[in-house]
């Protein structure tokens, strides 16, 4: 099952930088907007190893983003900018936030460790979600270039005695890190070295399978960057670990493992929000057809305008639509807003061939009966990106109907926690975008460094 091991990480020198001016979201959940103000936050800002802005002279064969990312995290090695732990840790993590939408604070916790790559066959990593194939070649060219993980995968795993958990923060020490970031959220960050904790930590963890939270396309980059390096150096994939020289267990070969953050799904603090979805691009797409056309699969509600005629704000709809029990979504057009919920006997044959469990979700029918039969989309257009793109706030998504940049804005209902596990341990995916695990975790706490 899973394989974890401490790791020396490259981490910032506080006493040289502001650190909540050097760490990032996610790579894929920054804009350009975020990108431009990470570049002014510090020169030592690390979103240019990780997403470094295309120049016109970039090439193939000369300075490129790649390329300079590699050479930006070397000279800030060089510098002291970064600088190498001096022995194995595992770090525990928390995050403090308010949920979005409500004023209820939750904590999420988790620790940073090393986790040993698997391809899904083996059964030790599981997936939830479709990828895309041009965020895949991205990452492959930065990880080959920089020979440096320097964003974690976030990892789900089920232990209801929380061992683990308990290993890591049983001591109630001070956090040795804080950062807040731009959305308010409380990073803590804990370096543990005591090789008995470690072993404790590893020793919970050997008998557990993994869940892909958030991080999909890094993973499986990471994994076929494995199997090539394996293939250089004459190795097995699966090669069992070597012992380290403070005695604590380590990859058999450095690719043979990526950063991982792990959470306990049995623990609170686990939120999932929704990613709504709009259609931009759609010839002679006019919102009252297309729900006379919806009314043959779903039953069709025009939802009112409010009293002085306006349409209803972003949290009206979405209360409308979470008071509606079962399958349903709202369609958020400039000709009004309708509420679909399916007629069971009329989405059947379009469900057909997949799972109960699969046909049961939301994600699932808006993508199988609204954008392939409805819309005409079809699954290698949405997946290469075509026609679709993917939002978090339901506002921006309405902004951007009611401004002309899109045809149509589909709000949905969030996926959960155990419909997500159902459909992954079953080996089964969701649509690309299902889920949007909140908060992200920031990149910049610790670094993997291959060489």
């Amino acid at each position: 099952m899973a394989r974890l091991y401490p790791f020396r990480a490259l981490r910032y020198d506080p006493a040289r930088v502001n650190m909540t001016d050097v760490v990032t979201q996610p790579y894929d959940k920054i804009t350009p907007a975020m990108q431009d103000a990470y570049y002014a936050a510090s020169p030592y800002n690390l979103i240019r190893v990780i997403l470094g802005k295309h120049l016109p002279a970039d090439s193939d064969a000369g300075p490129n983003v790649y390329t300079r990312a590699a050479a930006t995290l070397n000279e800030w090695r060089a510098e002291g900018i970064l600088k190498e732990e001096t022995e194995p840790a595992l770090y525990g993590y928390s995050q403090t936030y308010k949920v979005p939408g409500s004023e209820e604070i939750r904590e999420r916790r988790g620790f940073i460790a090393l986790g040993q790559l698997h391809d899904y066959a083996d059964k030790v990593v599981y997936r939830h979600e479709q990828t895309f194939p041009k965020h895949k070649s991205d990452r492959l060219a930065l990880f080959k270039a920089t020979r440096a993980y320097c964003e974690q995968i976030y990892m789900l795993y089920s232990d209801p005695t929380f061992t683990a958990e308990q290993a890591i923060f049983e001591s109630g020490a001070a956090p040795d890190l804080q950062i807040t970031d731009e959305y308010d959220v409380l990073h803590c960050v804990w370096k543990v070295t005591d090789p008995a904790l470690i072993t404790r930590v590893l020793t919970a963890m050997s008998d557990k399978w993994l869940l892909i939270a958030d991080g999909h396309h890094r993973y499986e980059t990471s994994t076929t960057y494995m199997h090539e390096r394996a293939a250089q150096l004459g190795l097995d994939p699966n090669a069992p670990p070597t012992t380290s020289d403070a005695g604590l267990p380590q990859p058999a070969f450095p690719e043979q493992a990526m950063m991982m953050t792990f959470v306990n799904m049995d623990a609170p603090g686990i939120t999932i929000l929704p990613t709504h979805r709009v259609a931009f691009g759609l010839i002679g797409f006019h919102g009252r057809e297309f729900a006379a056309r919806a009314a043959a699969y779903f039953t069709v509600t025009e939802i009112d305008p409010t009293p002085s005629g306006h349409y209803p704000g972003p949290n009206s709809l979405l209360q409308r639509l979470n008071d509606t029990p079962g399958v349903a979504f709202i369609a958020a057009t400039r000709d009004g807003d309708f509420l679909l919920t399916p007629k069971p006997e009329a989405v059947a044959p379009l469900l057909a061939g997949l799972s109960p469990r699969q046909q049961q979700l939301d994600v699932t029918q808006l993508h199988k009966v609204v954008l392939e039969k409805l819309l005409n989309l079809n699954e290698e257009t949405v997946r290469a990106g075509g026609n679709i793109r993917y939002l978090r706030e339901a506002s921006e998504a309405l902004a951007q109907v009611g401004c002309g940049n899109a045809d149509v804005a589909f709000l949905i209902k969030p996926v959960t926690l155990e419909q997500m596990r159902d459909i992954s341990l079953n080996l089964e995916v969701m649509p690309q975008k299902s889920t949007d695990f909140y908060p992200k975790l920031l990149s910049g706490l610790a670094m993997y460094t291959l060489d």
